[in-house]
């Protein structure tokens, strides 16, 4: 959930961002590309059929595998990125630093008559964004028309009766503009820019954009985060320790969307 300030009302956003994948701060633009790189030492060789691709800040499976054109699923799936899996749990909040083992793509062959017609169904890519928008008292902003800006790709629509906002989006996506009701307010979304909740990076990304952290996003526990953690706590009904533990982690997953 956001929370912007807008004619003297608070208003609040709550955004899911459906992507097999993400990376970085503030979980919130990227269009179809084989990559050709060459392997370096950052996407080295690996184990024999693999490479080693080294995740940077704005990377997720979704966005990896399209560049490498692969599917999301199969990648984060493989047997190789099992260690990754449990340690990241969701793919859409990788962190800089992670591996991603890419196999090596297979030859498939199918057979079918000749002089026939054969047809066959290339499998897409599932990328949406979705975010809810409602009052400071909870009451969703519902029916109201938007202007969403992707990569200069603009789509106008309203919102649903529960306030939200839920559209494709190409998996190249870093960045997304949206401009809502009449009076066309302005929310800017970086898109794969949210570490994980277990990083102390993660949990001030998802308490800034909850209204109760301003300071810098790098992952140091200074007396301003843990004042921030402490407000957040109290504010759900935890113990107010200022202790990054599971329940405030859990919760923060819950109240952010993740």
């Amino acid at each position: 959930m956001l929370r912007y300030l807008h004619h003297d009302a608070e208003e609040q956003c709550r955004g899911r961002f459906e992507r097999p994948a993400t990376v970085g701060r503030r979980c919130y633009k990227r269009e179809p590309e084989v990559s050709s790189e060459p392997r370096t030492e950052e996407h080295g060789a690996g184990d024999a059929g693999y490479r080693a691709y080294t995740v940077k800040s704005g990377d997720c499976i979704a966005n990896i595998a399209f560049r490498y054109g692969m599917f999301p699923g199969t990648l984060w799936d493989d047997p190789k990125n099992r260690e990754l899996r449990e340690k990241r749990k969701d793919p859409n909040v990788l962190l800089p630093g992670d591996v991603v083992y890419l196999r090596a793509k297979e030859l498939k062959e199918v057979s079918g008559g000749t002089e026939e017609r054969h047809r066959f169904r290339r499998r897409g890519v599932p990328e949406r964004l979705r975010l809810q928008f409602s009052l400071a008292d909870g009451t969703p902003r519902a029916g109201e028309p938007y202007v969403l800006n992707i990569d200069g790709s603009l789509i106008s629509s309203t919102t649903d009766g529960d306030g939200y906002v839920n559209q494709p989006i190409p998996p190249k996506a870093r960045q997304v503009v949206l401009l809502l009701g009449e009076e066309q307010e302005e929310f800017v979304f970086d898109l794969g820019d949210l570490d994980p909740v277990e990083e102390i990076s993660g949990v001030q990304g998802r308490l800034e954009n909850l209204g109760f952290y301003d300071g810098p996003i790098d992952g140091v526990l200074t007396a301003e985060t843990t004042q921030a953690i402490t407000a957040f706590q109290a504010s759900k009904g935890i113990a107010a320790t200022g202790e990054i533990n599971k329940q405030t982690q859990d919760a923060l997953r819950d109240a952010y969307g993740d």
